[in-house]
């Protein structure tokens, strides 16, 4: 018979297979050929393709848009998701709660096309709804879509929109796991709901708010779709652009391959660098 430890292996041995195939192979492919400066059969090894990359204006402002947009979007999502939360949790009807919840899970179970069209007529300059409310406060219209100042803004409002849903059920369930005597216990002390949840709430659930942050922030980093849907594959003049848009004109359109390559390999190094310092800092803050 065998031990358990190495049954523990063989069952591991089928999900290790499918990661080696399709996830480290691929980045090692990547990395290798990001050092290839052919673009014919062959291999030449070379560092050219990093030192364009690091001299290419648009790469720099696609690696800009992507670390503003990953710097704001995953603090504002977790943020709102963990009042919206909090609320949701404190609700005492259970129909209600369960709409609320209904109407809060919707952006996770729709198409983001779909998402994508409702929000650019929100945006529209003439007739969007946005824009409506605030003419009624005095605001000129704002042209979300087509100015590159505003394009930012707008893409943010709508990606944390979007990504509200996934937040708000991973931390409503933390919340709602918290065992019922701390709030007693500080109810007792006389502490107000504040109090309360800056000082328990957050403090128990903050595994999931680190949980709920790192996921988002690596998906912020590797933005495309929101921006593809809401602006209808435009950058404006690169004011939208992010790295994976980048290294997809590069592969696809350019076809320069050890660009695209080198670019995605950057983008993994980011990736892996903030995770690591997020994880390191959260290490010495988070209450398990």
């Amino acid at each position: 018979m065998l031990k358990k430890g190495r049954k523990g292996y063989i069952y591991l041995l089928p999900a290790l297979i499918i990661l080696g195939i399709f996830v480290f192979y691929p980045i090692i492919n990547t990395v290798i050929f990001s050092f290839d400066e052919t673009k014919a059969p062959g291999f030449v090894f070379g560092l050219e393709s990093y030192k364009f990359l690091f001299q290419d204006k648009r790469f720099l402002q696609s690696i800009i848009n992507t670390c503003v947009y990953a710097a704001i979007v995953p603090v504002l999502s977790v943020g709102i998701s963990l009042l919206l939360a909090n609320s949701l949790v404190n609700i005492k009807s259970e129909k209600i709660r369960g709409i609320f919840q209904s109407i809060y899970f919707l952006p996770y179970v729709t198409s983001l096309v779909a998402i994508g069209i409702v929000w650019s007529w929100l945006f529209n300059s003439e007739y969007g709804i946005i824009n409506y409310f605030l003419g009624v406060i005095g605001v000129n219209p704002i042209n979300w879509l087509n100015d590159p100042k505003y394009a930012m803004v707008a893409l943010i409002i709508f990606a944390v929109w979007k990504s509200l849903a996934f937040n708000t059920l991973i931390l409503t369930t933390g919340i709602a796991s918290i065992n019922p005597q701390y709030y007693q216990a500080a109810k007792i002390d006389q502490a107000t709901s504040g109090t309360i949840f800056r000082k328990r709430t957050i403090k128990l659930v903050s595994p999931m708010i680190v949980y709920t942050y790192i996921i988002s922030l690596i998906a912020a980093f590797k933005v495309y779709t929101e921006v593809y849907v809401l602006f209808g594959g435009r950058t404006l003049d690169g004011a939208v652009s992010t790295v994976v848009r980048y290294i997809i004109d590069r592969f696809y359109g350019d076809q320069d391959f050890p660009l695209a390559f080198a670019a995605a390999v950057v983008l993994l190094l980011i990736i892996l660098t903030v995770t690591f310092v997020q994880r390191t800092i959260a290490r010495n803050k988070v209450h398990y």
